[in-house]
C-alpha cells in the first residue's frame, strides 16, 4: 500500500531540510559546490595551444559574463596581456588560479586584428582606450564600483595611461604588474622579445612598422616620457610590481619598478634564489603568482614558497 503524504506536511519537511541542510554543509562547502576548480598549469603549453587553435577565446576561468563578485573578492580582475601575446596564451596559468581563489575573472585582447595570435602590437595610447571601453564593461556587468587590474610586460605599463589619462584611478583599486615595461626598455630587449616569439626574420626596421607599441616601449622615447612625466603613479590606486633579476627583455630588469607612496617593488630571487625564471616565464611561475594574489588580497597573506624555477625559454 502506497502511503500518500499531504502537500501541507511534504512544504514542512522541505522547509525544514533546507535550512538544515545548509547547516550541516555550511556556506564553504555551498560555495565549493557552485564552483568547481579549474586545474592550474604552471606553464605555458596549453596556452598556446589555445591560442593557435581559437586566437579570440578566453583563458580557463575568465570573462563568464554572469560572475557576480563576492563580499571577500568585490573587485573583478582584469587580465592585461604582454606585447605580441593574447589572453589565452598569457594567463593560462593566472586566470584559473584567480577563479579558484574566488575571483570573477575578465581578460581582453587589445592591439591587434581580431582572430590573430598576435596582439598588443598597436599605439599604446589607442590600446589604452581599449583597456578603458573593457573595465567599463566588466563594472556594468557586476555591478562593482572597481576592478582590480592584473598585467604582464606591456601589459604591466599600459595600464599606467588608462589610470593616469583616462580616469582610470577612479575605477582601479588595485594594480599588479608582472615584468611591466615601466621605464622601457633597450632596442636588445626588444629584439629578445621578437625571437622569443619566432619573428626574428623581422629586421629593426620592420619591427619598428609592424609594431607600434614595440618602438613606444624603447628606454626614452616620447611616450615613455609623457607616461612618466610627473610621477610614476596616480592616487587611490595601490601598485605592485614583480620582476625577476633574469628578465632578458625590460633591461635593465630594475628599470620595471615604480617609485610613488603606495607601490611596492619584489624581486623575486630576494625571496627566493632558486627562482630563474625569465621575462615570459613570470606569468607562469608560482612564486611570482603567490605575490600577486598577496597583492590582490592583503589582509589573507599566504606563505610565498621557494621553488626551483627554471626559466620558461
Amino acid at each position: 500500500m502506497r502511503l500518500r503524504v499531504p502537500l501541507s506536511c511534504r512544504l514542512v519537511v522541505a522547509a525544514f531540510a533546507v535550512p538544515v541542510l545548509f547547516a550541516v554543509q555550511g556556506p564553504a562547502a555551498a560555495a565549493a559546490q557552485a564552483r568547481i576548480p579549474l586545474p592550474v598549469p604552471y606553464n605555458a603549453v596549453g596556452g598556446v595551444a589555445q591560442a593557435l587553435a581559437a586566437p579570440d577565446s578566453s583563458p580557463p576561468g575568465a570573462n563568464n559574463w554572469s560572475c557576480k563578485p563576492s563580499s571577500a573578492h568585490p573587485d573583478p580582475v582584469v587580465l592585461v596581456p604582454g606585447t605580441f601575446a593574447d589572453m589565452a596564451d598569457n594567463f593560462n596559468s593566472v586566470s584559473p588560479l584567480l577563479y579558484d581563489h574566488g575571483y570573477c575573472v575578465f581578460a581582453l585582447n587589445y592591439g591587434g586584428t581580431p582572430g590573430s595570435p598576435i596582439q598588443s602590437i598597436g599605439e599604446i595610447s589607442a590600446s589604452a582606450a581599449q583597456l578603458e571601453a573593457f573595465v567599463n564593461r566588466v563594472l556594468a556587468a557586476t555591478r562593482a564600483a572597481r576592478v582590480d587590474l592584473v598585467g604582464h610586460s606591456q601589459g604591466g605599463m599600459m595600464p599606467r595611461y588608462y589610470l593616469k589619462f583616462l580616469g582610470g584611478a577612479a575605477k582601479v583599486s588595485r594594480f599588479v604588474a608582472l615584468a611591466p615595461s615601466s621605464h622601457g626598455t633597450s632596442l636588445d630587449g626588444l629584439i629578445t622579445l621578437v625571437s622569443d616569439f619566432g619573428l626574428l626574420g623581422l629586421s629593426n626596421s620592420l619591427v619598428s612598422a609592424a609594431c607600434e607599441a614595440c618602438v613606444e616601449q624603447e628606454a626614452g622615447s616620447a611616450f615613455l616620457a609623457n607616461l612618466n612625466a610627473g610621477g610614476d603613479t596616480a592616487p587611490g590606486v595601490s601598485y605592485t610590481v614583480i620582476e625577476t633579476r633574469y628578465d632578458e627583455v625590460v633591461t635593465p630588469y630594475t628599470s620595471a619598478f615604480l617609485t610613488g607612496s603606495d607601490v611596492t617593488n619584489i624581486t623575486l630571487q630576494k625571496q627566493c634564489p632558486l627562482d630563474l625564471t625569465d621575462h615570459i616565464g613570470i606569468a607562469f611561475d608560482p612564486v611570482a603568482l603567490t605575490d600577486m594574489l598577496n597583492a590582490l588580497d592583503p589582509g589573507h597573506h599566504l606563505p610565498v614558497p621557494c621553488l626551483l624555477v627554471p626559466p620558461a625559454l
